[in-house]
């Protein structure tokens, strides 16, 4: 099963028994049902965050994810709102439309390298958040609001996807629906890195010049992953969008761009699933550090650069040593 061994098969049941079953038992037993908004918020940025850390993966560092979350919200909420469709199937087509978007920005940035690549993705969300603004079919600063739960699609009669609308907890509905796909991101994302695929951009990332001397198209590449990781910012955008029932040029911002970056950082550039824990630690960190007032940003700071300094392969590091993709 995408080559687990015994014991990571263990780990994953363990894990989706907490997300699927664990957590609601504890959230009905508390009675904190906004954990369920906070938790669906952590699987959508760590859907997001596993796409910077794909771009990681071929050596270039991607601060423009939010320009892509961006895309992908205003896509689907224009979709469903002014075009009926269904959020199920305008979820995919914001995915895809950020994935176009990203191979005819990426065809003339991605011979970039280093900080000059990092430079043009980090001002990516700013002409988007402009784009939005410009445009009539966005509503410009007004954004678009009342966007309607995701309706149910039947096929022959028989309920396929379900109607949020219907719903008594539609909180809970949601957070499942985040957590899947943020399992399914995170499948294809370990089966890609194991792939023929994923070996040619650990080539790419040691010696490009290398890997093209040998036959590796690297240009073909750099642009399929590219995509990819754009679709993932895409699909988190669009299920923000939902949730919130509204879209906003300020809905993403380069500040949400930088923190994408940062959770691969913190959970580990080496792990598959390094961005998940990373987005877990970060988003409840700032929150815990909220006590301290006008402190808080100097504290956050202070010990994300610690950790960063000392432990340079991110918290999973601490666990597995030396390696990568685990």
């Amino acid at each position: 099963m995408l080559g687990f061994t015994s014991k990571q098969l263990f780990g994953v049941g363990i894990f989706l028994f907490m997300i699927f079953i664990g957590v609601p038992l504890i959230i009905g037993a508390t009675g904190r049902w906004d954990f369920y908004f906070t938790l669906t918020s952590v699987a959508l940025l760590a859907i997001a965050s596993a796409g910077v850390w794909l771009t990681f993966y071929i050596g270039r560092i991607n601060i423009g994810q939010g320009a892509f979350a961006l895309i992908g919200a205003y896509v689907s909420a224009i979709l469903v709102v002014k075009a009926g469709w269904s959020f199920w199937i305008s979820l995919p087509a914001a995915g895809l439309f950020a994935a176009v978007v990203a191979i005819l920005i990426g065809l003339p940035i991605l011979r970039l390298r280093g900080v000059y690549f990092a430079m043009i993705t980090l001002v990516l969300t700013q002409v988007v958040t402009l784009t939005a603004l410009a445009l009539p079919i966005t509503n410009g600063a007004k954004g678009i609001s009342n966007i309607p739960l995701p309706s149910g699609i039947s096929l022959f009669g028989i309920p396929i996807l379900p109607d949020f609308a219907a719903m008594e907890n539609t909180k809970l509905a949601f957070y499942y629906t985040a957590c899947i796909i943020m399992i399914l991101t995170y499948a294809a994302l370990y089966r890609l890195v194991n792939s023929r695929l994923g070996h040619l951009c650990r080539s790419m990332q040691q010696n490009e010049e290398l890997a093209s001397s040998i036959g590796v198209n690297i240009s073909y590449i750099r642009i399929v992953i590219f995509a990819i990781s754009s679709f993932f910012g895409g699909l988190g955008g669009a299920m923000f969008g939902s949730i919130a029932q509204s879209v906003y040029p300020s809905s993403f911002q380069v500040a949400d761009s930088v923190n994408f970056m940062l959770n691969c950082f913190l959970g580990g550039l080496g792990y598959v699933f390094g961005p998940m824990l990373g987005t877990l630690v970060l988003y409840f960190g700032w929150d815990l550090l909220f006590e301290f007032g006008k402190y808080q940003m100097l504290i956050y700071s202070t010990i994300l650069i610690i950790i960063i300094r000392f432990l340079p392969n991110g918290l999973l590091s601490i666990r597995f040593g030396k390696g990568g993709d685990k």
